[in-house]
Formats: structure tokens, sequence, C-alpha cells
């Protein structure tokens, strides 16, 4: 009796279903984020958001009075909209999202349409050095999104970051 061997070919996942588990992995960060936000800034934590929000994108005409209006905003020690850039909450959310990286392979958007990130080349899961380095790479995608416009294109649909990191991202069956 001959054996059977079966070989599957790796299957990259592509910008669509990669755009996807991104609006799905902010969907899970806002209802993450805003009780944690609410509880560290307080009750009215929406509502001064909302208001600054408002209040910097009405453009008055005048770039400079824009500018001293986001100056302002930003620069007051109770903003609701520098407490998310706050450095704490930055390092949390990169740490959270490292940690998904390398203990599940994918954030929960990834894990919702069956997608994993694995090293490009031995397709086993990609190191914690591979993974950091993958985040930071993620700046250079950014530059006007071509980056990750780039993975409509790739043959292997890898990002900029992608490449620079030496990761795929490949359907985990």
């Amino acid at each position: 009796m001959a054996d059977i061997v079966t070989s599957r070919e790796t299957q990259y996942v592509g910008f669509r279903k990669r755009l996807l588990a991104f609006f799905i992995d902010v969907l899970v960060l806002v209802v993450v984020l805003l009780p944690l936000m609410i509880a560290l800034y307080g009750g009215g934590y929406l509502g001064r958001l909302g208001a600054e929000f408002a209040a910097l994108s009405t453009p008055s005409g005048d770039p400079v009075a824009d500018l001293t209006r986001i100056l302002e905003v930003l620069g007051r020690s109770d903003s609701a909209i520098a407490a998310l850039l706050d450095i704490k909450v930055q390092i949390a959310l990169i740490v959270a999202t490292i940690l998904f990286w390398r203990f599940r392979g994918a954030t929960p958007g990834k894990m919702l349409i069956k997608a994993k990130i694995v090293n490009a080349e031995t397709l086993a899961p990609a190191s914690t050095g591979r993974l950091i380095g993958r985040f930071f790479a993620y700046i250079v995608s950014c530059f006007f999104m071509l980056g990750f416009i780039w993975i409509a294109f790739d043959k292997r649909k890898q990002g900029w970051h992608d490449k620079l990191a030496g990761t795929v991202v490949v359907r985990d069956d």
C-alpha cells in the first residue's frame, strides 16, 4: 500500500482580509480602551473627547489660529486626546500587540479571519525579535499608506512591515 502524502500550498492572506482584520482590531481596541480611559480619567472623559475633536476639526481659515488652537487643546493637563497619546497608554498597546502576536500568532482581528503571522522563510512562528521589528516597521508602512497598499500587489501578500521583519500572514486552518 502506497503512502498518501498531501502537500498543502501556503495560502497568503491578502489586502481585503487584512483590512477587515484591522477594522476588527480597531473595534476591539475601542471596546477595551474606552472603559479603561473612563476609569482612569473620569466619567466626563467621553464628553471632553467629543468636544476636543469638534474643536480641532473646525477650521477657522487662519492656519496660525488653527495651530494655536491645536496646541492649546493638546497642551492642557486634562486633555482627553492627549490622554490617548500618553506614553503609558502607548506602551501598553505596543506590549499587548506584541504579546498577542507572540502567544497567539495574531491579533483578535487576524484570529477571526483565521490568519496568523509567521516567519517568512520557515513558516514557523515568528521570533519575538522579528515581531518587535514588525511592530516598529509599521512606521515605514504608514508613509502614504503605501506599505499597506503594497500587500495587494505582492505575490506573497507582504506589506513593507512584513518584508522588513521577515514575516508573512498566512491562512491558519
